[in-house]
């Protein structure tokens, strides 16, 4: 595991976007007990920059301060992912209907470009890079949308989105991507209806694969 240090971020700040990186990711398991002086020796750092990241990821969401136990990473249980789904609805039919509204030439290529890559990446079983790109398409999506904010609202929730992807992205991904294809047909038609419709969808079929994952190969 890499180390933190000797860069522009502040080292609270390094410490709590690679803290974030490895839960997300996977590295710390939901449930995995995770003490100060373990993290401070993943890092490289001392327990300081490490509480501070701490109490940021429980604020987040990612982990659980726990009597005698200490910081846990948390468990995404059924309730936190219909939570999630819930509010990820609204926002992407919200951000797919704009963007059918308002997306130029360059940005239905650009919305092109990251389908073909994660194609790529499915084929190759690279699933770290497909979750990667999921997280990338989602975000163009609402940055071409135009509303400021949207995408703040969305920045949010959306390690968490990753998060979840991230735990079934073998199966989910071949589904996933045939669903983001038929969303920017629709922008790319400037159908809005079209493109709600889609990505409500696709949020839909998303939120049963988390929920029952056997549903999703």
């Amino acid at each position: 595991m890499r180390t933190i240090g000797g860069d522009h971020l502040a080292l609270r700040d390094q410490v709590l976007a690679e803290l974030r990186r490895r839960i997300v990711d996977g590295d710390y398991a939901q449930g995995e007990r995770l003490t100060e002086n373990r993290l401070a020796d993943d890092f490289g750092v001392s327990r300081n920059p490490v509480r501070e990241a701490l109490r940021v990821v429980e604020a987040e969401g990612f982990v659980q301060i726990l009597p005698r136990r200490g910081a846990v990473v948390a468990t995404l249980d059924e309730t936190a992912i219909r939570d999630l789904f819930a509010v990820r609805e609204q926002l992407e039919t919200l951000a797919a209907g704009l963007a059918a509204e308002r997306a130029t030439a360059e940005d239905v290529e650009r919305l092109r470009a990251l389908l073909a890559k994660a194609s790529a990446a499915t084929d190759a079983e690279d699933f770290d890079q497909v979750a990667e790109l999921n997280s990338a398409f989602h975000v163009a999506v609402i940055e071409i949308s135009g509303n400021r904010w949207l995408a703040s609202l969305s920045s949010a929730i959306y390690h968490h989105v990753h998060w979840v992807f991230r735990v079934g992205a073998a199966k989910r991904a071949p589904h996933s991507w045939v669903e983001h294809i038929r969303l920017v047909e629709s922008i790319a038609a400037g159908d809005r209806t079209a493109a709600v419709e889609a990505a409500r969808q696709h949020v839909e079929a998303a939120a049963t694969a988390a929920l029952e994952p056997d549903q999703a190969s």
